[in-house]
């Protein structure tokens, strides 16, 4: 008797992709720039991949599909957030999947290289992936035997692989070498393969600009210059060379990781206080943070307010500026929502938050306390003084005005005196600007002017060019 026919190569990436839409929700993070993923079982109950600690998009997708949280794997020690398994394994009893040689102080299932777990049909293969982190996994999920997609984490991205200098710089060029062998061990899944990544673009853990958060083995293979190196020591060279600066606060989470969060219940409060309560606060060394947005915050602020607007990146300035030992008060706006200030500084680890200034500046101002202004102008209005550029280097790189000055907005703080007074700070639209622009008025600087806009703006208004840096643009 004949075997039956196997299914063609594009039958079974229909199948594969099938399965991934009725089954696979990527939950995006557009700030941190990472996904996280719930998968449904389809007998009610779910895996989570890579969850934040703050959980409520994931919630909201599992009560909107009747699913109940049954798993929680982490893919390695997260440096850019922390983790939501903690917090899932409390509220539903999931139970955590992750590392062994991740020491992790909480229960958890420990996971090595080979070992697999009985989703209930399904089942995860353990592959050890180490280059982003030492104890790195990544997950392969399979369906009786095939292979339908892997969860790669920091490993293999979209084009690239995640940076491997977070355990300091004399580890970067061996993790990088530990990265290739595992991306080429990734590579030989079959074509078909999905791959889901935790970093995507706007991570700072080191992936390219670019709309695509998933892929599979086939497409890395045609397309991630990594994957194209001919030797490890070209792949290396690309890697490292790709490495930029990223968050400060990068060194503080994966320690507290693999502690475990402390458990929450339910959001965080953010007391009201009164003007009078912030100054006090003030005085005892707390630092105002403004997350109204940039236009409301140059038309008058309390004086040395960081100004921070709450947007998808906040999160990512606020652990970049500020250590998470001072204590916090914010000053919001009409119609903005506290409760996202909390969860985005809470999924990084920022808890000392004081309160909010209730009644905000209108309540600062009839208190009879002083306020500053910031020029914020169009590119035609801006004077024609010193120009400092505070946005990423690849992003300076890739076209910047001509003679300007560059200091990124992340090592501002340590450097304001490095900047010429009657300066125009600029970034991409403003809002960075705006950030860097509190920080030298902080400092001490006065005259300070925030383009808003970008240098192609300054450079068709005040007659220059923009230039590139050779290679700079990635």
């Amino acid at each position: 008797m004949r075997d039956p026919p196997r299914p063609c190569r594009g039958q079974i990436l229909e199948d594969i992709v099938g399965f991934i839409d009725d089954h696979l929700m990527p939950l995006v993070d557009e700030g941190l720039g990472n996904s996280a993923y719930l998968l449904d079982l389809g007998d009610g109950r779910a895996l989570a991949v890579d969850a934040s600690r703050d959980l409520r998009a994931l919630r909201a997708v599992a009560r909107r599909r009747g699913l109940t949280v049954a798993y929680a794997a982490d893919t390695h020690l997260h440096a850019d957030f922390l983790s939501g398994a903690v917090q899932l394994a409390y509220d539903t009893g999931a139970s955590v999947l992750a590392s062994a040689a991740g020491v992790r102080a909480f229960p958890h299932q420990d996971l090595a290289d080979g070992d697999e777990v009985d989703l209930g049909g399904l089942r995860l293969r353990v592959l050890a992936t180490p280059g982003h982190t030492d104890e790195h996994l990544s997950f392969l999920l399979l369906d009786d035997g095939r292979e339908l997609g892997v969860f790669t984490g920091g490993s293999l991205i979209v084009d690239s692989a995640a940076r491997t200098d977070l355990l300091g710089a004399d580890r970067t060029e061996e993790l990088a070498r530990a990265q290739y062998r595992s991306l080429r061990r990734l590579a030989t899944l079959p074509d078909a393969t999905a791959v889901w990544p935790t970093h995507g673009a706007g991570s700072f853990c080191s992936a390219p600009p670019g709309a695509e958060r998933t892929t599979t083995i086939g497409a890395q293979k045609q397309t991630n210059p990594l994957l194209a190196a001919p030797d490890e020591d070209t792949f290396v060279e690309r890697l490292v060379a790709s490495l930029g600066s990223y968050p400060a606060y990068f060194a503080r989470l994966t320690e507290a990781n693999r502690r475990g969060p402390a458990v929450l219940a339910g959001t965080p409060p953010l007391p009201a206080l009164d003007a009078g309560q912030v100054k006090a606060m003030l005085a005892d060394g707390g630092q105002v943070v403004d997350v109204r947005p940039a236009a409301e915050f140059a038309a008058g602020h309390i004086p040395g307010a960081l100004s921070i607007p709450l947007r998808d990146q906040f999160a990512t300035w606020l652990g970049w500026l500020l250590p998470d030992t001072t204590p916090l008060v914010f000053v919001a706006g009409d119609g903005q929502d506290l409760a996202e200030v909390v969860w985005q500084a809470y999924k990084i680890g920022y808890e000392r938050l004081s309160g909010h200034l209730a009644g905000g500046m209108s309540a600062w101002l009839e208190a009879g306390h002083p306020q500053t202004t910031t020029a914020f102008v169009t590119a035609d209005q801006t004077p024609d003084g010193p120009y400092l550029d505070v946005r990423q280097e690849t992003e300076y790189a890739a076209g910047h005005v001509r003679g300007a000055l560059h200091l990124e907005l992340g090592d501002l703080a340590g450097r304001a005196g490095d900047a010429p007074a009657g300066v125009v700070v600029a970034c991409g639209h403003g809002e960075r600007a705006m950030t860097a622009a509190s920080l030298l008025e902080r400092a001490g600087h006065t005259g300070v002017t925030v383009l808003d806009g970008g240098p192609a703006d300054y450079a068709a208004a005040h007659g220059t060019k923009l230039d590139a840096t050779e290679g700079g643009a990635r």
